[in-house]
């Protein structure tokens, strides 16, 4: 029996007026920090916006099309004369072509969308952590993610990951809310509709998340295994709806009377997805693509000179609180659910990590945000995990070891460029060492002292990507 159980009427206790206050203000305390973070991400990604330009201009063409021909808005057209589409499916198109249309050709109607997305990005990852593990996870998973640089670079830019990433976000969200207890299987059904959608903004790269949310809604659903087989054969299709309608319509669709479809051979869209944008990118047999130009297949390539920057900085720091977070929670219940999001983020960050490393094809390092979101998420679970475990030395030592590595590995990124922040490799690992010291014997320390340290230790690992995000 619970303690509930032998004692009815704690069911029905009523709050002291104490009680209500703090609880009051506590939640007014977390509502400032989310709107403070969520101003500060629109800031972020907002100010000074024009200066990008035309950012990417063949997709600012194609949204200039769109806006003026209904056609080409359909299928993505470079020119409003409908010759040929961007070798893209065009979702991420629409919404920009809808802003052109209704607020004039210019740089702020193409990129003010994106920056929107950046900011919605934020707020969905903060509300899918603060799901499972609390507002102050979140708090930090939409930190490290607004500050992490490639997302600052691409939610100022007009490429299609911005919207990817958006719906990818969402998907997570969805497959979070339909794995709890007595759960709706609509949710399951968004998943698929926003995977769907996400296959028509950037195609096959949208799936490299499909492992992670399935192996999350197989573990810890609440529901018998038999149903949970269902609800995921019920988000595979409506995923397949979702994104297949399109391609349906472009293949029936008289060759005649619509654009050529850029990037494939023979004019087919289904080539498009899976040749081009699809097996080729991993192979590097792409016919017409330039293949990898990076020289740097293999673990490496994300720390490396054209990666690291954008997006290493906090990488090895993710993967210890991964492992640290299926460690602590080794024992909780299957339907757990922090250690379902441990598992739904921590496949999404494996499975993209090694193929963006493995990759032969056309690989930009932009394409990297899709990473971030699932950095800000494990980093955001494991550490309010260790933290709550402080007093246990393994769980300090993780922490310590976390920002050991996090510093020596932001002091070897900056070194790279050391004209852009000469004071900052110092001052990182100055604060990381000494956040790294104290974190070790936190158990010992008062409890002002103990959350000063992890301040110190929060501002020591964000600073240098803060930094390159804000330059």
């Amino acid at each position: 029996m619970t303690l509930v159980a032998a004692h009815p009427a704690a069911e029905v206790q009523a709050a002291t007026p104490e009680e209500s206050t703090l609880r009051s203000s506590t939640a007014i305390t977390r509502y400032i920090a989310l709107g403070l973070l969520l101003a500060g991400t629109a800031v972020l990604y907002l100010w000074n916006l024009s200066v990008s330009g035309w950012a990417n201009a063949f997709y600012s063409a194609a949204a200039q099309a769109g806006a003026e021909n209904w056609t080409a808005m359909l299928f993505g057209s470079s020119d409003a004369g409908n010759a040929i589409t961007v070798d893209k499916t065009p979702a991420a198109l629409w919404i920009t072509d809808l802003s052109v249309r209704l607020f004039g050709l210019s740089s702020w109607s193409i990129l003010a969308p994106q920056a929107l997305m950046g900011v919605g990005s934020v707020a969905m990852l903060y509300a899918a952590v603060r799901r499972a593990a609390g507002p102050s996870a979140a708090l930090l998973a939409g930190t490290v993610l607004a500050l992490t640089p490639v997302a600052a670079l691409i939610f100022r830019f007009n490429n299609p990951d911005a919207l990817l990433v958006l719906l990818l976000i969402v998907a997570a969200y969805c497959v979070q809310r339909g794995i709890e207890k007595d759960a709706s299987r609509w949710w399951f059904a968004g998943a698929g509709v926003a995977l769907g959608f996400g296959f028509l903004a950037k195609m096959l790269q949208a799936f490299l998340v499909l492992p992670g949310l399935a192996a999350a809604a197989l573990v810890a659903g609440d529901r018998p295994l038999g149903r949970r087989v269902l609800d995921l054969a019920a988000a595979a299709i409506t995923m397949v709806l979702s994104g297949g309608w399109y391609l349906a319509l472009v293949e029936l669709w008289p060759a005649a009377s619509r654009p050529y479809i850029g990037g494939s051979q023979h004019d087919s869209i289904v080539e498009l997805a899976l040749g081009y944008n699809g097996l080729g990118r991993l192979t590097g047999e792409e016919t017409g693509g330039l293949g990898n130009l990076n020289f740097d297949v293999g673990p490496g390539r994300l720390f490396g000179s054209q990666m690291g920057a954008d997006i290493g900085w906090l990488l090895p720091a993710a993967l210890i609180c991964l492992v640290a977070g299926l460690y602590l929670s080794r024992r909780a219940a299957r339907t757990d659910p922090t250690r379902a999001a441990l598992i739904l983020w921590g496949g999404w960050l494996l499975v993209t990590a090694v193929v963006f490393s493995f990759m032969n094809g056309i690989v930009h390092p932009y394409y990297t945000v899709a990473l971030a979101p699932a950095i800000g998420a494990v980093i955001g679970i494991g550490t309010t995990a260790l933290w709550r475990h402080r007093c246990d030395i393994r769980a300090a030592t993780a922490m310590s070891g976390t920002m050991l590595v996090t510093a020596i590995l932001a002091a070897v990124l900056l070194a790279r460029n050391d004209d852009a922040f000469p004071w900052l490799r110092a001052t990182v690992a100055v604060a990381g060492v000494g956040a790294a010291v104290l974190l070790l014997v936190i158990a010992r320390l008062e409890r002002p002292v103990a959350r000063a340290t992890a301040v110190l230790a929060v501002a020591a690992c964000l600073a240098a990507p803060a930094a390159y995000s804000i330059a």
